[in-house]
């Protein structure tokens, strides 16, 4: 990747947050907490995992930094909604905690010097060695993923309802 693409993904990656938000006006509330099957997230699941998920990102992305060739782990997303009961978390929370890690992350890698960004590598527990410029792109394409989820979600809720009317 040239550094202009890289500078393209930053700043890419860093719009997530008004991206999601800009987003998120789409769903009404009455169905956030509405699943399209048992094993589906919500809305409200797939915003409180996002929060953590982001929260796994910061320090991965800090582990490339500061302690290359270090490890990191994976996490079982679903267990986490289930045992951490996303249902009964706080949406405006976890977008706050989303938008300031985001941020501080952006803020960082905007920061990267060349030799870190062509070097630097972390062993994941799943995937295996990972680049830094594997986790941006990883990342960049996290929320973009997930707004599609909550459009089906969407989709899938609009249809049942005009189903039953």
């Amino acid at each position: 990747m040239t550094r202009e693409e890289r500078n393209k993904l930053i700043e890419s990656y860093g719009r997530a947050y008004p991206v999601l938000i800009e987003a998120l006006k789409e769903f009404p509330k009455e169905m956030w907490q509405w699943k399209p099957a048992p094993e589906k997230w919500s809305v409200h699941e797939v915003i409180i995992h996002i929060a953590d998920s982001e929260a796994n990102s910061h320090v991965r992305c800090r582990r490339f930094i500061a302690e290359p060739g270090s490890g990191v782990y994976g996490y079982d997303e679903n267990k986490w909604a289930d045992k951490l009961n996303y249902h009964a978390q706080n949406i405006d929370d976890a977008l706050e905690l989303f938008r300031l890690l985001r941020k501080t992350s952006y803020d960082l890698i905007k920061m990267v010097d060349e030799q870190t960004w062509q070097t630097a590598t972390v062993n994941h527990s799943e995937n295996g060695i990972m680049t830094l410029e594997q986790w941006l792109k990883i990342y960049d394409e996290h929320i973009p993923v997930h707004i599609r989820q909550m459009k089906r979600n969407l989709d899938a809720w609009k249809a049942l309802k005009q189903a039953h009317t």
